[in-house]
Parts: C-alpha cells; structure tokens; sequence
C-alpha cells in the first residue's frame, strides 16, 4: 500500500515559485492544468531567466528565448502570469535577498499555497539536486513564512505590503513526498506545456529528459500505480 494520499485540493489560488523555466514541466504543471480547469487561479514566479541553461546559446540570447518558451508552456496549462525575477542562473544563493523578493511576491499575489520544487539535496538514490533548486526551494519555504510575519522585512509593511499567510506549500519532485494529485485527465497538457521549451529540449541532445512524452508518463504511469490511478502527480506538503 502507497504511503501517499489524496492532496486536500480546497485552494482557490496559488503562487508556483521556481528557479528555472522548465522547473514546473517536469512534474507539477499536469496537476497545474488540472487545478486551472477548476477555475484555481495560478501564477508562476522564476527566480532566474534560464539563460545558463543551454551550452550552444549565449547567456542573453538564451535568456529571451526561455522566458517566451515558459509562457507558451504556462499558457497551455490555464497560467497566464509569468513573472520573473533577476537572478543569475546557476549561480543562486540563498539569502535575506532571495527571501525578502519571494516574501514580497507572496504577499502581493495573496495565494493560498504556494508551490515550489525539491529543496532536498537529492531526488533519490544517487541523484543529487541541482544547487538553484535547493536554494530557491528553501528560499520559498523560509520566505513563506516571512511573508506572513509583519516583523520580518519590516520594509515590505512600511511600503504598504500587509502580512499574507498562506495555507501549505506544495513540494513537487520531492523525496519526501507524502500526497498524490490523480492527473489522468491532465497529463497531456503537463506533456504539451514540457514540450513548448522546444530549444532547452534540443540542447539536451541525447538524454531521458529530452523526450517529453516518455520522461513524464513514465513517472506520472509510476506513481499512478502507487495510488491505484492511470497517471499521478505526487507532493510533498508542508503545513504552515
């Protein structure tokens, strides 16, 4: 028996923050496209452009190319705002600038969880995290919480901006996970949104990440039969 169960999706809206373009494809944005045709209102916040992210594209040219293909893989999943932030890909520190911006969005966006990837230094066994990831998860969840304390970047109240707490955070690849989303119905548009990064998927060249259809129906079929489902999505999930 599957030690995950059914997430409680009573939410109206959420914030997915992430370090890269392509972060949300590869795991959350099936149960995103599910959540948003039930009328969720989502948004996604990118710490960083992507612009390190293909060996083959200059930085700032790479940069322009992966915000749009974000965009366009937001758009297929019902997500309309795509906002970013400014810092440089590869090279994210965790730190009071990190958790100030992210408590600062929070506390504009008002959402009532908030979704974030893997802050764990490993995925499973033998595969290690990538250090944007780990700090922009941790980020998250740190500055979740600030943002629901007045007293934490004082700043951000003197400017206007009242303290929001947000319900849970949501941990997508995580191997802690302890929740499921049945994304049977929603899978083909998580593949669609994974597959509009077209110029990040041919920079992979000949690796499993670069087969959108495979990568994730593989993962999603493998938790679904944990969970009695076709296809599942699963999170880790943090009360607050």
């Amino acid at each position: 028996m599957s030690d995950l169960t059914p997430l409680n999706e009573d939410f109206s809206s959420a914030l997915a923050i992430v370090a890269h373009p392509d972060d949300l494809e590869y795991g959350a944005a099936s149960a995103i496209a599910r959540w948003t045709a039930q009328g969720k209102q989502i948004s996604y916040l990118l710490a960083t452009r992507g612009e390190a992210g293909i060996d083959a594209i200059p930085p700032q040219a790479c940069a322009a190319i992966r915000m749009q293909e974000e965009r366009d893989g937001a758009t297929l999943v019902g997500v309309q705002r795509v906002d970013f932030l400014d810092y440089e890909d590869g090279m994210v520190c965790y730190g009071l600038d990190l958790r100030r911006d992210i408590a600062r969005e929070i506390r504009r966006a008002q959402p009532d969880l908030v979704i974030t990837i893997n802050h764990h230094d490993r995925f499973g066994p033998g595969r290690y995290n990538q250090a944007d990831h780990i700090a922009v998860g941790r980020a998250v969840i740190d500055g979740t919480r600030d943002a629901a304390n007045r007293w934490v970047f004082p700043d951000l109240f003197a400017s206007g901006l009242q303290p929001w707490k947000a319900q849970r955070i949501l941990v997508s690849g995580s191997p802690l996970s302890t929740a499921f989303v049945d994304i049977t119905d929603s899978l083909e548009a998580g593949v669609a949104s994974l597959a509009a990064h077209r110029y990040y998927l041919a920079g992979l060249g000949e690796h499993p990440m670069s087969d959108p259809r495979a990568f994730l129906e593989g993962i999603a079929a493998a938790t679904g039969e944990q969970v009695g489902v076709k296809f599942a999505a699963s999170f880790e999930v943090i009360e607050l």
